[in-house]
């Protein structure tokens, strides 16, 4: 009887360990492009090097327009100053989703690095005598080991200046909203298109293409863009925001958007 007990138990564990994991190998090519290659390197240096060079042109304007509120720049922080492939190559190793509750673990260890050239240009920013302010999708809960990181690294902020997510949803606007009443926003940067308008959030695949050629002269003027191939809305718009579908559904979707010849 107790032998038919534990077999019993063993194979409940089994089953459970054999749901819990997940074949996540598509976001290998992402991961491994962002860890291992000059060419994303470059592209960072890239962003920053023109972000310098727009707010240099922005420093020499004079007049009202430009000078009657203080300058500031918008960053996010996640894959726009700070690289979380560490964490995106675990989830793939030991086949795993993201959850809120392992991203969580990742925040609290306070150990992401700083993408090249962004400490040196963000606190080039502060020298001019520009606020910078870091609006995140991170949980309030993460608040305190998100300080604590970006702190050893270097970067200028404080609890005046680092805005984490309060309300429901994904939306920065209310955020943006609070830093444009005291401040003119001379550069917003991130990896994803809401980092720089509402009105480029929870669009169709389609729409964020559309959008992204009105705004076109935007980019490399006042939108900053930083590669990040391995989540995000991008992402989310291929599925058309549903991540409840299963993998074996996300899998066909994503096939189905591939265009050969």
């Amino acid at each position: 009887m107790r032998y038919l007990v534990l077999l019993a138990l063993s194979s409940l564990l089994f089953s459970c360990a054999t749901v819990r994991k997940e074949n996540v190998d598509y976001q290998e090519a992402g991961t491994l492009w962002i860890q291992t290659s000059a060419e994303v390197k470059a592209l960072i240096y890239q962003a920053f090097n023109i972000a310098k060079l727009r707010l240099d042109q922005d420093l020499q304007k004079r007049g009202r327009k430009y000078n009657a509120k203080k300058r500031a720049i918008v960053v996010d922080v996640d894959e726009t100053i700070v690289d979380n492939s560490p964490y995106q190559a675990k989830n793939i190793l030991v086949g795993r989703e993201y959850t809120s509750e392992n991203w969580a673990e990742w925040i609290d260890l306070a150990d992401a690095k700083a993408l090249p050239g962004a400490v040196e240009f963000l606190n080039y920013a502060k020298s001019k005598g520009v606020e910078v302010f870091f609006i995140t999708n991170r949980k309030q809960r993460g608040y305190q080991a998100t300080m604590d990181n970006l702190k050893k690294l270097g970067f200028p902020v404080s609890k005046k200046n680092l805005f984490l997510r309060t309300e429901e949803g994904h939306s920065k606007e209310k955020r943006r909203q609070m830093v444009m009443k005291n401040y003119r926003i001379v550069l917003l940067m991130g990896d994803s298109m809401g980092d720089f308008g509402p009105f480029f959030e929870t669009k169709s695949m389609a729409q964020r293409n559309e959008l992204t050629e009105k705004y076109q002269r935007e980019f490399g003027d006042k939108f900053i863009v930083l590669p990040n191939p391995m989540y995000g809305e991008w992402l989310g718009s291929i599925y058309d925001y549903d991540y409840s579908l299963s993998n074996k559904k996300k899998k066909k979707i994503r096939r189905s958007k591939l265009r050969p010849y």
